[in-house]
């Protein structure tokens, strides 16, 4: 996403086989559409290109197709374009070769981060936990790429990216459940269009992306499309457990003890934890027990502590957290984590992230009881990633049309008063958990594997953890859920190292789940 406000917002509430390289009795990944349907009237036309990559050391050629795909309303009539980048190894057999829809959130991002950064074919190297300069980029071929397990769309959410809303609908598909509609009509629409209908299918959706996928996973299930597994990068399913839906006083306490050790994470990696243990894992371990155990009991019984209880307490908070003891007595046991940026490293100085607090930026007033006016992780990683998108489709897969790349869309869904309807089903807030476990409940094969970020705190890992352990769904179900948790932030991709660990994961994941 792009970032800051997209999740400020948050807080607020190729296929196309193409001529095929295998012999003649090798079936195609997918027939190419007949000529005439290989893009809409009036649109830019599709561009197919064909490339070659190694990962683990096996060569794969693939296609990669570049394109939209113009969604309906009831009465036939086009509402909307939508971008995306389709890339399908050539020779798989569709009843066996996996696909797999890749986005990003906001509400209001398009995908360029995931396609440029994560598992895609080719990767723009940002810095790591630091500021990545001026351009040149070193745009390469990914070894990471999850290619080798699934064919991958990258698909922009209407109206970003190179796609377009049509006149007159320039709203339509801004809202929870509407976005989903339109994620399902172009899931549908591709699986049509290239003959996927019989294929392995996968969700992938990164932070408000996490929350269209749990809501996609049940849509699509009563449009009689089943899905083998979904991946929840840095999720939010329930709104209600964030900071803005609950106030401490009268009892609005649960964002604290899921933040908590999102923070305790970053006093670690900073350096503030005194006697830390060597490794963050077993760190988080220990502060997960803390939150849910004597932290919790001291917030659940409020003013009623004890004097002594609530100095035992202050004392291990000021530990966990690498901040003062009066720092924490002054703050009522709550130290929300916008006020956390501003503190922890005040005498260097400096404020971190909020999408991943690894990244560090000075401050000019070092009184601020705020974290910093813009994010240092898009500082770092804006340049990069909007120079990447642009180069990498505009030359390496030919298509330039005529329009800029919108990498996000936030001015058009939230300027001169307008707004996300954050209603799903008629409820507020947003809460796509149950959604999840009626997919899952449906269909018992479904699973689930969640990705999470030590340094995270758009999306704090242990508000994730707590809502998929309380889906209410079967025992034996509740063991198709797999997580993963990442010495990384927000977008876990960002970290190298984290990356390969990711990939490895989910390549276990993927051949667990499809039996191989």
């Amino acid at each position: 996403m792009k970032r800051a406000l997209s999740l400020l917002m948050l807080a607020a509430l190729a296929v196309t086989a193409a001529p095929v390289r295998a012999k003649s009795e090798t079936p195609k990944a997918s027939p190419p559409p007949p000529k005439a349907a290989q893009s809409e009237p009036g649109a830019y036309p599709d561009s197919v290109t064909e490339h070659v990559i190694t990962i683990d050391g096996k060569t794969i050629h693939y296609t990669a197709r570049a394109g939209l795909i113009t969604l309906h309303d009831q009465q036939n009539n086009p509402t909307a374009r939508v971008f995306y980048t389709a890339y399908t190894v050539d020779g798989a057999n569709p009843l066996t070769q996996p696909v797999t829809f890749l986005y990003n959130g906001g509400p209001g991002s398009s995908t360029m981060w995931l396609r440029m950064g994560s598992l895609g074919p080719v990767r723009v190297l940002a810095a790591d936990g630091q500021a990545s300069g001026s351009p040149p980029y070193r745009i390469e071929k990914n070894p990471y790429s999850l290619l080798d397990k699934s064919d991958l769309v990258f698909i922009d959410m209407p109206d970003s990216g190179f796609g377009r809303n049509m006149p007159g609908k320039e709203r339509l598909y801004f809202g929870v459940d509407q976005d989903i509609a339109a994620f399902g009509q172009f899931v549908e629409d591709y699986i049509s269009k290239f003959g996927r209908w019989n294929s392995p299918k996968f969700l992938f959706g990164e932070s408000y992306g996490t929350t269209r996928s749990a809501g996609l996973a049940d849509y699509l299930l009563q449009h009689g499309i089943a899905l083998n597994g979904v991946v929840l990068q840095s999720s939010i399913l329930n709104f209600g457990l964030d900071f803005t839906s609950g106030n401490p006083i009268g009892g609005g306490d649960w964002p604290y003890v899921f933040y908590l050790p999102t923070e305790a994470a970053t006093a670690w990696y900073h350096h503030k934890v005194a006697n830390a243990p060597a490794d963050v894992a077993t760190y988080v371990a220990e502060v997960d027990r803390f939150a849910l155990g004597e932290y919790l009991d001291a917030l659940y019984r409020g003013d009623t502590i004890s004097a002594s209880e609530r100095n035992d307490v202050i004392r291990k908070l000021s530990h966990y957290l690498g901040v003062s003891q009066q720092y924490v007595r002054e703050s009522n046991l709550r130290i929300p984590y916008s006020r956390y940026q501003a503190e922890l490293l005040r005498s260097q100085g400096e404020v971190f992230g909020r999408l991943d607090s690894r990244y560090t930026t000075t401050t000019t007033d070092r009184a601020n009881e705020e974290g910093p006016e813009w994010d240092p992780t898009d500082s770092s990683i804006d340049g990069p990633y909007t120079t990447a998108v642009n180069q990498y489709l505009r030359v390496d897969l030919k298509y330039n049309p005529p329009i800029p790349y919108r990498a996000n869309i936030y001015g058009i869904i939230y300027g001169a008063g307008k707004s996300w309807d954050f209603s799903h089903n008629g409820s507020y807030p947003t809460n796509v958990a149950p959604d999840l476990a009626d997919a899952m409940t449906q269909n018992p094969r479904l699973h689930v594997f969640s990705a999470n970020g030590y340094y995270d705190f758009a999306t704090p890992f242990f508000a994730t953890q707590y809502t998929l352990d309380h889906l209410n769904i079967a025992p034996e179900l509740q063991k198709n859920i797999t997580f993963g948790f990442y010495q990384s932030g927000h977008m876990i991709y960002l970290s190298t190292p984290a990356l390969a660990q990711y990939k490895a994961d989910l390549a276990r994941w993927y051949d667990s789940v499809l039996g191989r």
